[in-house]
């Protein structure tokens, strides 16, 4: 029994594939999705290097930013949960604490980051 599941299992597993990319036949299968990844990055477009790399930045600081909420709200789950466990208190206190020091290094990078690209445009003379 087992060696009917097992083969009847890599069976599936092997035929898998095919039947995902049976699904997107009537799409252009050519370049396997690669054209709505350029027109999302802007890569390969005429766009100018400093904007490509202003949208990076700005998804990397989105992240982070993402990344210190939830470090907040974890740090400040556990001190809601503590019961009044002083150690656990003491632990949220300091995940917030670490949240908001991320949270200001973050903005800071943030507006670092703006003056630069807005410097640089200015002096090469691109206008978004």
């Amino acid at each position: 029994m087992k060696k009917i599941l097992a083969t009847i299992f890599s069976a599936a597993l092997c035929g898998l594939p095919a039947m995902v990319m049976a699904q997107g036949i009537t799409s252009d299968l050519s370049n396997l999705g690669l054209n709505e990844f350029e027109t999302s990055t802007n890569l390969g477009t005429n766009v100018a290097l400093i904007a490509t790399i202003a949208r990076l930045i700005n998804i990397i600081l989105g992240f982070l930013g993402v990344l210190v909420v939830v470090g907040i709200l974890y740090g400040g789950f556990k001190r809601m949960t503590a019961a009044g466990n002083e150690d656990q208190i003491s632990s949220g206190n300091k995940i917030m604490g670490a949240g908001l020091v991320g949270l200001v290094i973050v903005l800071a990078a943030y507006a670092i980051a703006a003056f630069v690209v807005n410097q640089l445009t200015d002096a090469t003379g691109y206008n978004q």
